[in-house]
């Protein structure tokens, strides 16, 4: 499998910003953000995907992955501020954004306080349910999902939660259920997809829908027999929504319509 072509470490946010890149220097560029307890390892087969056409920057949160955090858990707005200041102090914006699960709460939430750093959206497995906002249900759910991912996912997955600790993620995903997400939807007002794997136990289909009806410019794409983790277990179909979304918005540009819907 190949690797990532670079990685670095950026101050930032109050620590050094891990993040790893893949892909053509002068391709566009499409920063990935991780779910709960996850990094920018299993975004590598999403990169691969995109790396003729596209370079894919998957930045570690603190906390996460090679990113150092505080000793406490940080809550859904201060994870997209410390997101914030990291595209900024890099130069970046506005960006192309793909986010997975609780990742997209934090892309969601950016859009909020800093518009002008969020290009066109992918929203990958947007959590989390409004009717199923319980620890335990969200467990059951993420256990239903396993058998629709690749068993290669397990790897990466066990090595990013022994980076962050169980303790980090639990307090982290306390604080993604207690983050009304369809109260922010609409402040998201570039170009957005909505994935979904239609598998994906944790994000049924009728929140799915929910979600991209809250956004101005939104719309829906199903990856048949797909589960939670379109970007490491179906890269390729994420991908070709991705440089959809892209091309798109170079038509916007050169139309000078950027922003408007697909």
């Amino acid at each position: 499998m190949s690797r990532w072509d670079s990685q670095e470490f950026t101050a930032a946010a109050g620590t050094r910003v891990h993040s790893a890149a893949l892909g053509p220097y002068d391709a566009p560029e499409v920063v990935c953000v991780h779910g709960l307890g996850c990094s920018y390892r299993y975004w590598l087969p999403f990169a691969r995907a995109l790396a003729p056409r596209a370079r894919t920057v998957a930045v570690d949160l603190p906390g996460f992955g090679r990113t150092r955090g505080p000793d406490h858990a940080l809550d859904v707005r201060q994870l997209s501020l410390a997101l914030a200041d990291w595209l900024r102090v890099t130069g970046r914006g506005p960006t192309a954004l793909v986010a997975n699960s609780i990742g997209c709460q934090i892309v969601v939430d950016l859009a909020v306080h800093a518009p002008e750093l969020v290009g066109p959206v992918v929203l990958n497995g947007p959590t989390f349910d409004r009717r199923a906002r319980s620890l335990w249900t969200q467990a059951a759910r993420l256990l239903r999902d396993v058998p629709w991912e690749r068993p290669s996912l397990g790897p990466p997955l066990l090595t990013s939660y022994a980076e962050c600790g169980v303790r980090r993620a639990l307090r982290t995903c306390r604080y993604a259920l207690r983050d009304p997400v369809e109260h922010k939807l609409h402040r998201l007002r570039t170009p957005v997809v909505v994935a979904r794997g239609a598998r994906d136990p944790v994000v049924p289909e009728a929140w799915a829908r929910e979600v991209t009806a809250l956004l101005p410019h939104g719309r829906l794409v199903t990856v048949p027999g797909a589960g939670h983790a379109l970007n490491f277990s179906a890269p390729e179909e994420l991908a070709r929504v991705t440089l959809d979304l892209l091309r798109e918005g170079e038509r916007d540009e050169e139309g000078g319509n950027a922003g408007a819907p697909p």
